[in-house]
């Protein structure tokens, strides 16, 4: 026999509870934080005055296709002053012949380059910091060498946070679309994710940025120590620097699509999980109310859905829990949409209905897995 809506018993009402706390917790997040990186507001500097000199630092290694796929569409941004600066880190491809060609063509790319040494092995960090002290403007931009400006005003978008005083410029790096269940996986989850970082941003609360699509002045990298505490951690060159540094008046957020980069997805599995085991790695250094704030959310939503799973089988007190149901997904449904507009982020708003449930599970067994791999270097490429 089921219980129906009118039903009192404790455990009923206990349940009931849980699920309408687990449910305001997920409206909370989509209300607080999910909504605000859906609202594109374009505040474009006009005059000289609204583009400072800006460099550009990229570090690659064994990245020839890429660069001489998507280099040119960084050198050929519509910005008056910029400059970009390449660091070849002891790749062993023809890198240094594609970049030597491209020197001739365009006089503003600068290469600096990192030679092998057996007797020493280093991340990211070091490349970074040569590309950092190499550049001659105080404005410094960050992207990788798989990645291309999704049209040629991103540099534009920068300026317009450098232009508002900003030491940190968040922007939103997607991937490219391809045919597969792992792209629009990929994809789903990188726009979720930017949902997270770049609206908790927004509401003051930022925690991380990518490095495919970066911005902060020098003076203020080496005003609060470099990569400071985090320099031993193979990766966390992005997301450790803004944890440790950004707070609500230091920091601006890039929105629209003219903002935001793309970069080649993982065709493989191996391949995505071996990106997502470094990305890994830089979790446990985050601040402690980000660890919670990034916790409870997936918490809440499996939680959510293993309950909402339970009353819908079993019908106890239905009407209460489709009412809150259909809200949730309403919600949802809407911030996310306009959320993948603003982004171009196209095709992925049915299959998220299944993601949106997967994630948590996924990313838990991913996190778990990960902890059992050995401890060793992770190279960044």
């Amino acid at each position: 026999m089921y219980a129906t809506l009118f039903s009192f018993e404790p455990l009923h009402i206990a349940l009931l509870s849980l699920f309408g706390f687990m449910a305001l917790i997920q409206l909370f997040y989509y209300f607080r934080f999910y909504r605000r990186a859906a609202r594109y507001k374009s505040e474009e500097r006009k005059g000289s005055n609204g583009f400072p000199p800006l460099s550009v630092v990229i570090c690659a290694r064994n990245e020839s296709p890429n660069l001489q796929a998507f280099l040119p569409s960084v050198l050929e941004q519509d910005y008056p002053l910029f400059e970009v600066v390449v660091v070849n880190d002891c790749s062993e491809d023809d890198t240094d012949i594609v970049l030597d060609q491209m020197q001739k063509k365009y006089p503003h790319l600068k290469v600096s380059t990192i030679q092998q040494d057996t007797h020493f092995s280093h991340s990211k960090k070091l490349p970074m910091l040569i590309g950092i002290k190499a550049a001659k403007n105080d404005l410094l931009v960050f992207t990788d060498a798989d990645c291309k400006p999704a049209t040629d005003k991103w540099l534009v978008s920068v300026a317009e946070g450098y232009g508002r005083g900003a030491d940190i410029i968040l922007g939103y790096g997607g991937y490219m679309s391809r045919k597969g269940f792992l792209n629009r996986y990929i994809r789903y989850e990188t726009l979720f994710t930017g949902m997270q970082y770049l609206g908790m941003a927004l509401a003051g609360r930022p925690y991380m940025g990518v490095g495919r699509n970066l911005a902060y002045r020098r003076s203020f990298f080496f005003e609060h120590g470099a990569f400071g505490p985090f320099n031993h951690v193979q990766s966390g060159d992005d997301d450790l620097f803004v944890n440790r540094t950004a707070n609500k008046s230091n920091t601006y957020v890039m929105q629209g699509s003219t903002s935001m980069t793309l970069s080649v997805p993982a065709e493989k599995r191996d391949a995505w999980k071996r990106q997502k085991r470094r990305h890994y790695t830089t979790a446990g250094y985050y601040k402690w109310s980000d660890k919670i704030r990034l916790f409870l959310e997936p918490f809440s939503r499996v939680s959510y859905y293993g309950l909402l799973i339970f009353f819908l089988i079993t019908l106890i007190s239905w009407p209460v829990v489709a009412g809150l149901g259909l809200l949730r997904l309403l919600v949802r449904s809407v911030i996310f949409k306009r959320t993948a507009d603003t982004y171009n982020e196209h095709g992925l708003f049915f299959f998220s209905l299944i993601f949106d449930i997967l994630q948590p599970l996924v990313n838990t067994t991913l996190y778990l897995t990960n902890r059992r791999q050995p401890r060793g270097n992770i190279s960044w490429k």
